[in-house]
């Protein structure tokens, strides 16, 4: 009887331990202990990370290899499919695992950075992303206009496309704005793609006179296109809320100390003046995010 007491208790450790072991991202320590880190960034997310001729590439993959050189351990990528908000991705890729494969990173890339969403509470008062630490902003982000200069020489006012047509991504906020700002004014001229891409080659084949998108990539697909007839705007978008936003990484609220270490790997990147040339080897505008100003 005291045999199958002990080894009861054995078995419930032992379930504990796998449980626990599981269902936690790693510390700095195990980290450097395994040689590697897990470093999730978007899947076919050009310029920030997709693949060519079969080698990962893009802004996001080259910071993660910095990273992963800082640390002195390998980089080991996983490719994240975005789910439907970035609580999603958080759920999915840091702190429990996606519900096929439960893989979990150490470091999530393109987190939001911004105070207000990462204190933002559910309705009884309890805070959204309690399981997540969201750190080191590394890029400013925006909205931005590629238009064709015969037909549309510049874009003074977002009011002009109730005369112009421009097309955006089906489902991303630019579609949403332009087919609802203004009393819906615009809605009629707008069309929407499959993806940025596809809404540049309308673009290219003058189905419409303008797309709208992420600055990054409207400044990173502008290098494929006639630069003579086609050029980025600089109008503000009224109405469309946020004007500019801060992007950095995230890892589980748990292992700080490796947040504290990755975080100097991305403000001497940054200060240094290595970020905005590894933005400007992608073709893709860069903007220093004021937080290192106020340092």
């Amino acid at each position: 009887m005291q045999i199958v007491k002990l080894y009861r208790r054995f078995m419930g450790v032992m379930c504990l331990f796998l449980v626990v072991s599981n269902g936690v991202a790693r510390s700095l320590d195990d980290i450097k202990d395994s040689g590697a880190i897990r470093i999730a960034v978007y899947n076919d997310y050009a310029p920030f990370s997709f693949v060519d001729n079969g080698v990962p590439r893009g802004i996001d993959v080259d910071i993660a290899n910095a990273i992963a050189k800082s640390l002195n351990v390998k980089l080991a990528l996983i490719w994240m499919t975005p789910g439907e908000t970035a609580e999603d991705d958080f759920r999915n890729y840091l702190w429990k695992g996606h519900i096929i494969h439960r893989i979990k990173a150490d470091v999530m890339m393109r987190a939001p950075y911004d105070p207000s969403f990462s204190q933002k509470r559910d309705d009884v008062g309890l805070l959204v992303n309690e399981l997540v630490h969201m750190f080191a902003p590394y890029h400013r982000e925006s909205w931005q206009i590629l238009h064709n200069t015969e037909t549309l020489p510049e874009v003074e006012t977002m009011g002009m496309f109730q005369y112009h047509t421009i097309g955006a991504e089906i489902d991303s906020i630019p579609h949403f704005y332009l087919i609802s700002a203004f009393g819906g004014r615009l809605r009629n001229n707008t069309s929407h793609y499959a993806s940025n891409g596809k809404a540049i080659e309308a673009l290219e084949a003058g189905k419409v006179e303008a797309v709208m998108g992420l600055r990054s990539q409207m400044s990173y697909l502008s290098q494929f296109v006639d630069g003579n007839k086609f050029q980025l705007a600089s109008n503000a978008f009224p109405l469309i809320g946020k004007q500019k936003w801060d992007i950095g990484l995230a890892i589980h609220t748990n292992f700080r100390a490796l947040g504290y270490e990755i975080g100097d790997v991305i403000t001497r990147l940054v200060e240094e003046g290595e970020m905005a040339k590894i933005f400007d080897n992608y073709n893709t505008t860069y903007e220093k995010p004021p937080y290192y100003s106020a340092q």
